[in-house]
């Protein structure tokens, strides 16, 4: 299960938001060995597409060498699908190479800028999809 913060994932919907029609993408940091999603950090979609994402190379190492200096870890990764359900693609299952993270998917699909949001978390190992359960707490 997926305990987040109603400030983390009001932060999380409002980037996919702001990144439609392209998909949005981004990491939620935690103590390393925590489990717990704490620092929200969204990123560039490099791709700047509606159907893809993918993190800068640059930008990526740079979050982790910090992550890193702060003994933190990703806790989440989180995408939005902007024309279908928030599920993961092969391509989202392919590139899914943090074992311990919660992949957290947000669909802008069926949102006409004031609808609710698909927000789903999936755990992702050896290309096995597990849907887990997403609570929402106010705080830790």
């Amino acid at each position: 299960m997926l305990t987040i913060t109603q400030a983390l994932r009001d932060q999380i919907v409002a980037h996919a938001r702001a990144d439609h029609p392209d998909e949005a993408c981004g990491v939620i940091a935690g103590p390393a060995g925590s489990g717990r999603p704490e620092r929200f950090i969204p990123m560039l979609n490099a791709a700047r597409s509606p159907t893809f994402y993918e993190f800068d190379s640059g930008d990526l190492l740079k979050l982790y060498r910090e992550m890193d200096d702060r003994d933190e870890e990703p806790v989440v990764i989180y995408h939005s699908h902007t024309a279908t359900e928030a599920y993961p693609s092969r391509t989202d299952i392919s590139y899914a190479n943090e074992p311990g993270a919660h992949y957290l998917l947000v669909s802008t699909a069926d949102a006409d800028g004031a609808g609710e949001f698909q927000f789903r978390s999936f755990r992702i190992v050896d290309c096995e999809v597990t849907e887990e359960q997403v609570e929402i707490v106010e705080a830790y």
